[in-house]
């Protein structure tokens, strides 16, 4: 059946990360361009043998613990990185290395992107409220969507696990923002970490692994480029 035309569902958040692997932002507008949400991701930390702060290890990455106690925002262009204790310090000022290295034990930088993405995936990450509705029953209790660390969140009146079929759809979302949606997003430990008032919480990557092949929410391309905001409709191409 032809979708053309057919509301997916509104963005109901919109959330941005400055700091790859920390806590980030909620916006209620953002711009998106080709590299997907404005400052996404841009900065990372980086350690002493140039791997970059994650909840994995990887070639490129390198597992920090209690990465969730720290949040960034941006001011204008510069980002805002809050210690544990409360304090911020601007990323543009070698203060905030100091004190990351402090709080981390460890010598560590606040890098900013260059040649290679800090992205684990795409540009984009999109996760839905069928989804979430899904997971949480099969859980018995509700699933926070701020575990998935998704750049947007659709209200959607479907049930399960919608998104599974957009792979290679084109959505348009708001005015003028147009997205492909190019692969279904694999889940790690990152979505069982605590984070804020939320506890460690194991069931919910074994139950994406047993019942949904770890895979949680989509990834997409930007096609168009524009702005975002929450309450706009998202709507099939």
């Amino acid at each position: 059946m032809d979708k053309k035309n057919e509301l997916v569902g509104r963005v109901k958040e919109i959330r941005r990360f400055p700091v790859k692997s920390i806590l980030g932002e909620s916006l209620t507008s953002v711009s998106i361009d080709q590299r997907g949400l404005f400052g996404d991701r841009l900065w990372a930390i980086k350690n002493g043998n140039g791997k970059f702060g994650s909840g994995k290890t990887t070639r490129r990455f390198q597992q920090m613990k209690g990465l969730f106690n720290f949040r960034a925002r941006y001011e204008g262009t510069t980002p805002i990185v809050t210690m544990p204790d409360g304090t911020d310090y601007r990323g543009d000022h070698n203060g905030v290395n100091e004190a990351l290295t402090q709080w981390l034990g460890f010598p560590v930088t606040l890098a900013r992107e260059e040649s290679i993405s800090h992205f684990d995936e795409g540009p984009i990450s999109i996760i839905t409220t069928s989804a979430l509705n899904k997971l949480s029953q099969e859980i018995g209790e509700p699933v926070d969507p701020r575990r998935f660390r998704a750049n947007i969140l659709i209200d959607t009146a479907s049930t399960g696990y919608f998104e599974d079929d957009w792979v290679d759809r084109l959505m348009k979302v708001g005015p003028n923002v147009i997205i492909r949606v190019v692969a279904l997003l694999q889940r790690c430990v990152m979505v069982n970490q605590p984070q804020e008032e939320l506890k460690q919480d194991v069931r919910i990557l074994r139950n994406l692994v047993n019942n949904h092949d770890a895979t949680f929410g989509v990834w997409a391309k930007i096609e168009c480029n524009g702005e975002v905001n929450v309450g706009d409709e998202v709507i099939f191409q």
